[in-house]
């Protein structure tokens, strides 16, 4: 489909043939944040992949996020999860997940519990 200025633009068609018809990865660890990393010595993708696998594998000789990989695309996060996931699956991208951060407990409910524990001998 052209704009009035002759420029070519996505159908919404697109992003269910880009994922081959999955709406969700094969894997549930991928966030937003996760790190990815191409897997070295880089080797060919197979002939089916898509252009954005291609891309997405370009960007990712450096370390890139998943969501700023997606807003290099210009494409929807969901659905570059799939294709991330599908290029871990495959062995072309390492994806790395932070650690959460532990939350220190509240000192006040610690010397709750503690005074509570006295009163019990």
């Amino acid at each position: 489909m052209s704009d009035p200025e002759g420029e070519y633009t996505d159908r919404a068609l697109r992003p269910y043939v880009i994922s081959r018809g999955r709406s969700r990865p094969t894997r549930n660890t991928i966030g937003i944040e996760t790190l990815l990393i191409a897997v070295g010595p880089p080797h060919d993708l197979p002939v089916s992949a898509t252009r954005e696998e291609r891309a997405l594998l370009r960007m990712c000789r450096r370390l890139l996020s998943l969501v700023e990989a997606a807003a290099h695309l210009q494409l929807p996060v969901s659905l570059v999860k799939v294709l991330v996931s599908d290029l871990v699956d495959s062995g072309h991208l390492s994806a790395r997940s932070g650690v959460p951060q532990a939350v220190p407990p509240d000192r006040q409910l610690l010397q709750e519990v503690l005074d509570g524990l006295r009163r019990l001998r």
